[in-house]
């Protein structure tokens, strides 16, 4: 059996980044991939996904989007090159082709069980993603055979679908997005629509991403946020990235002919049935994104910035359709396929230690998971706002390795290496 001090499961953005502070504090260890470095990148995206976050805010540990196209956005397969050149890079011991099975506690550390090795460790990171699959709800089960269904892993262009109606079911980046392209398709799309999160695309003269990043609301930490179990489940911006640096929002759908219903919420013989609560979606999406733009502005007229951008804005309430239904007979002909954009989660049937919740979150206090030794990168606002983004690895993973060489070197760290005073001043919250 093979001996290591750390294993890391995951060779995306995450692994790779631990990997790297890693090899800096020379603690040798291995890299566990199940397919290949940035495999859900290559493997598990629709063909015009583009990342949502602007090219120069492309960066991990040592290498920066050095590109002709800094405000444009990656593609996917431009992603996973990205982190291939980063895992080239940082030389890291990457084993493609190991699918971890089990990870279980010894008295000394874990036992690792992958493919084809099995490894004793004193510790462990955990960066296989928060993405493994598609969450779907239980009632999917009770629609109709006539109606075809996939998720976001599944999905790949327009063409692939039958002709007809589509009803896509949520109403985050991905929902939005794909709405947008079927739409132009030519087919018809009823957007299901919940609690989501809505922001323009650019804000006074600059991409929005530009002001969190540059404001400090995204540096607001886990142990800063008042509700850090709701931030983490907040569904991701309406956002989409375009060379036109577009906002791509409810308005902009229902201008297309995109028609809105509530959150879908039950199939009964062979009705889709949608909460009667657009309204209060929309409008609090509305408030929130209105709180965050006074942020903003706060920020420009204190910090002496306000010179450098354009005038303050608001935009129009998000327009609620005068008569949204509340049901739709799945068996009618009018739909012929759902596709499921209602989210991700993680999957941990492999980890054999009792740290996961009822609802199959991980426990973890910002990347420290509860078994000494046991670690996490790459989930939603692990340690800070912009934990779910590439441009948040860096100061995670140095942090969280920084925890992991203390134990090793038998110290007893503060959870995850920082104080809890460490970090900006509070700003609002976007969870509330």
């Amino acid at each position: 059996m093979e001996r290591a001090s750390a294993v890391v499961v995951g060779a995306g953005h995450a692994g790779l980044a631990a990997s790297h502070f890693l090899s800096q504090r020379s603690i040798d260890h291995v890299v566990l991939e199940r397919g290949e470095v940035a495999n859900s990148w290559r493997r598990e995206r629709w063909d015009s996904l583009r990342l949502i976050t602007p090219n120069w805010q492309s960066r991990l540990p040592r290498q920066r989007y050095e590109g002709q196209d800094p405000d444009g956005y990656m593609t996917a397969g431009e992603v996973a090159e990205f982190i291939e050149r980063f895992a080239k890079l940082s030389n890291s011991p990457v084993r493609t082709g190991e699918d971890v099975t089990s990870v279980r506690r010894t008295d000394d550390g874990y036992h690792v069980t992958a493919s084809h090795c099995e490894i004793s460790c004193r510790s462990v990171v955990i960066a296989s993603g928060a993405c493994n699959q598609p969450a779907v709800p239980q009632f999917s089960h009770a629609v109709p055979a006539s109606v075809g269904q996939l998720t976001a892993f599944d999905y790949r262009e327009p063409g692939s679908l039958p002709d007809g109606g589509v009803l896509v079911v949520g109403a985050s980046a991905t929902g939005v997005q794909l709405a947008a392209e079927l739409q132009r398709s030519g087919r018809p799309v009823t957007l299901s629509v919940g609690e989501h999160v809505r922001l323009p695309r650019s804000y006074r003269g600059r991409d929005v991403l530009w002001w969190m990043d540059a404001s400090g609301v995204w540096d607001q930490r886990y142990d800063e946020i008042e509700d850090v179990a709701r931030a983490r489940r907040l569904p991701s911006p309406q956002l989409v990235g375009t060379a036109e640096r577009a906002t791509l929002d409810l308005n902009v759908l229902t201008g297309m002919g995109v028609e809105l219903v509530g959150r879908f919420a039950a199939v009964r013989d062979g009705h889709a049935l949608f909460s009667g609560g657009l309204r209060n979606a929309l409008s609090l999406a509305d408030l929130k994104m209105g709180r965050l733009l006074d942020t903003f502005d706060e920020w420009a007229a204190t910090s002496g910035r306000g010179a450098g951008v354009d005038a303050a804005e608001r935009y129009p309430p998000t327009r609620l359709p005068q008569s949204a239904r509340l049901q739709l007979d799945l068996r009618s002909g009018e739909i012929r396929t759902i596709v499921w954009a209602t989210g991700f989660v993680p999957v941990y049937s492999w980890l054999q230690v009792p740290v996961v919740d009822q609802k199959g979150r991980l426990l973890h206090d910002g990347g420290t998971v509860a078994s000494p030794g046991l670690y996490a990168l790459g989930l939603p606002v692990l340690r800070r706002r912009k934990s779910t983004f590439i441009c948040g690895i860096e100061d995670d993973a140095g942090a969280v390795i920084g925890h992991l060489a203390g134990y090793l070197a038998g110290q007893s760290p503060s959870p995850a290496g920082l104080p809890a005073t460490a970090g900006h001043d509070r700003p609002p919250e976007l969870a509330r």
